[in-house]
């Protein structure tokens, strides 16, 4: 029997092995074309993300006008058609697992559905069951609790019937709002500030890929 019927991943750095090697590399060459006189490293990008989020790092920080951000989507989009990042080792076999034993997978994160659709069918052969991405208006993306809400409604959920997997703090907040079980990926993270954050706030910590199957399974 399943300990979670419905395991709730994020995406980016937490499935999928991306910032560092596709998104980040991309908003970096965007901000020498927009803010040219900005300069960011990859930890300091990767902390904006945890708080207070990438649309308020683009809105509030960078101050991006709907142009701009329109550039900086569509500029990452072409990126992304031939970059496929690989799944970090051993979510494989949990998100195959968690499909053969009659549970669920759903994706709730800040990339393109298109995109997170391709990365699972390259990298599982699967499809998840719901995708909530950029794509959707704001209010229906994490931080925001709905797509849990959503989830639930769907398949007759309660929330101690879902796990939320992230390595950031949108998907913690989230999680809490909707009283669903948080489980921190650590295994992405090198700054200290971070971790020690997600050890104190999560639910559950991981350091590994396998810490996290072992939790689900045995």
């Amino acid at each position: 029997m399943l300990k979670y019927k419905c395991l709730v991943l994020d995406h980016d750095d937490t499935v999928a092995q991306s910032t560092p090697e596709i998104h980040f590399p991309v908003f970096k060459n965007t901000l020498s074309k927009l803010r040219p006189d900005t300069k960011m490293t990859l930890d300091e990008f990767m902390m904006y993300c945890f708080d207070p989020g990438f649309h308020s790092l683009c809105f509030d920080i960078l101050k991006f006008t709907e142009e701009e951000m329109n550039y900086q989507v569509n500029t990452w989009k072409e990126h992304v058609k031939s970059n496929i990042p690989a799944f970090y080792p051993g979510f494989e076999k949990i998100i195959k697992r968690q499909k053969e034993e009659g549970g669920l997978v759903c994706v709730v994160s800040h990339s393109y559905s298109e995109n997170i659709k391709r990365d699972y069918l390259k990298n599982c052969g699967i499809i998840p069951d719901m995708i909530f991405g950029w794509e959707r208006c704001e209010e229906e993306r994490k931080p925001n609790p709905y797509p849990l809400k959503e989830i639930m409604f769907k398949y007759n959920l309660k929330p101690e019937d879902l796990i939320m997997v992230d390595d950031l703090k949108p998907g913690s907040d989230m999680a809490k709002a909707c009283n669903v079980a948080f489980a921190g990926a650590g295994w992405s993270h090198t700054n200290k500030l971070i971790i020690d954050f997600m050890k104190e706030n999560c639910d559950h910590y991981f350091s590994n890929v396998i810490e996290l199957e072992k939790f689900l399974f045995e």
